[in-house]
Parts: C-alpha cells; sequence; structure tokens
C-alpha cells in the first residue's frame, strides 16, 4: 500500500478544511488555522494534528499500519 502524503485537515474551532502535504520523517504536534488562525494540536494519545483532524493519518502511522497487513 502507498503512503499518501496530502490529508485534508478540519479546524474544530471553526470547521475550515484545507489540504496539508504531511511531512513524512515526523509527526505535526502544532498546526495553524489558515481561517480562524486557531493553534491546534492532537487529541489523547494521537501523535499528530494529523492523526487527530486530518482524513489521513500521518506516514509513520501508515507506515506502521501497512507493516502490520504485510507481516
Amino acid at each position: 500500500m502507498e503512503i499518501q502524503l496530502k490529508s485534508i485537515i478540519t479546524c474544530p474551532k471553526c470547521g475550515h478544511k484545507e489540504e496539508e502535504t504531511m511531512p513524512t520523517d515526523a509527526c505535526q504536534f502544532f498546526y495553524q488555522c489558515k481561517n480562524c488562525n486557531e493553534v491546534i494540536r492532537p487529541i489523547g494519545e494521537d501523535c499528530c494534528v494529523f492523526c487527530s483532524y486530518g482524513t489521513v493519518p500521518c506516514p509513520p502511522i501508515q507506515k506502521q499500519t501497512n507493516s502490520t497487513f504485510t507481516s
């Protein structure tokens, strides 16, 4: 399964959606909404904002998920 690098992140404060390119080598802990300027952080045990608010989890999580299915 190919790693996806684009995710649509949705601001929990204003609902604004923005397509972003995710970093491939790290998790992104902060994200500033381009509409309301709210700085968001991951929810609970999530490693990054893409895992909490994105349509696609971050690349490191995608790699973990893929390796559990292929093992």
